[in-house]
Formats: structure tokens, sequence, C-alpha cells
């Protein structure tokens, strides 16, 4: 019997495409893709890592963001990719994904309120587009792509399709991208 959810763990089950969220060159030799929550505390953790990997191998990696938000643990999380969501569709995502991972602790409507309008958004259409859920299905694509490539926690990193199974301090992730630079170089 076969099943229409195949589960590959190891490799990346959804290739990257225009619709996905994606910093850096279409021309890298490296494709990173993070599966994340903007809730999660690792999450939080690795921001800055990927930031300050971009930064240092700008021509080397092309970092694809893309959620998979654990609400059972995490119960603000759907709603700020929602938010992202929102900004992505005013062209700010890269704006409102960095101000989500720098105020983890702020998640409260409120907070999330004054982040859109920082980002220069306008935050009663934001805040309607998030209410009425009109994100949820990219939200979720996201995350079916992410469970059928064995993701089951956050973050999850895949570097070319392989699941990196490593840690993701700056050392190793600069350490596993330059690897797969020289073999895809």
């Amino acid at each position: 019997m076969t099943t229409p959810f195949r589960v590959d763990t190891g490799r990346l089950a959804a290739p990257v495409t225009e619709i996905d969220h994606i910093r850096g060159p279409a021309t890298a030799p490296v494709t990173l893709v993070e599966y994340g929550d903007y809730q999660c505390p690792y999450c939080g953790m690795a921001h800055p890592v990927v930031q300050e990997l971009l930064r240092e191998r700008p021509n080397v990696v092309r970092f694809v963001y893309r959620h998979f938000p654990l609400t059972n643990v995490h119960p603000f999380a759907e709603v700020a990719a929602e938010t992202a969501e929102a900004a992505g569709v005013r062209e700010r995502f890269w704006q409102m994904h960095d101000w989500l991972f720098e105020h983890q602790d702020q998640f409260d409507p409120v907070h999330l309120a004054a982040g859109v309008e920082e980002v220069g958004l306008p935050v009663d259409e934001v805040v309607q587009e998030v209410n009425d859920h009109i994100y949820l299905d990219r939200i979720r694509r996201d995350f079916v792509s992410g469970a059928r490539s064995g993701v089951n926690g956050t973050p999850t990193f895949f570097i070319n399709g392989l699941r990196h199974d490593g840690g993701y301090s700056l050392p190793e992730l600069l350490t596993a991208v330059d690897q797969v630079a020289t073999v895809a170089g």
C-alpha cells in the first residue's frame, strides 16, 4: 500500500522555488534552507549565526527560510509567521523576519502591532489579514514540506537539499558550507 504523505528524512522534499523567501544570489553554489519557528529560542540563537554566515559568505550562500511553527509549545509562533507573510506581500518579509527574531519575548498583540508599525507596514491591514488567517495556507505548506523532509524540531537546516545534522554554531555552519561549496564549485 502507498501513502500520499511520503517522508524522506535527510533530503529536502520540496525544492526551492521562486515563491520561497530567499536571501542571497541565485547563482550561489550553496543553498541553506532553514525550517524555523519565530518563538523557538534555539531559532532565536541561530538567527544571528545565519546573518553572520551570510555576511561572511555573501557570494557562496543563498538562504531560504520556511515556516515550521511548533504551536503545541509555542502558542504565538503561527501568528508571528502570519505576520511575516503579511509583511512579505508588501516586500518587507526580511525586515519583519529580523524584527521577530530580535523581539521573541514580545509576541503579544500590542508588541506585534508595534513591530508591524516599526517595519513600516499598515498596522490595521496587517492585523486584519492575520486575524483572517489569509496566509495560513502558505505556512501550512511550508510545515508539510518540512514534515515530509523529516523535520521534527527547529531549527532544522538543509544544505543543497541534504539535512545538516551537525550543530549550528558559526564555525560548524561555515565548515559545512565551505565543504559543500568546494564540491559544488
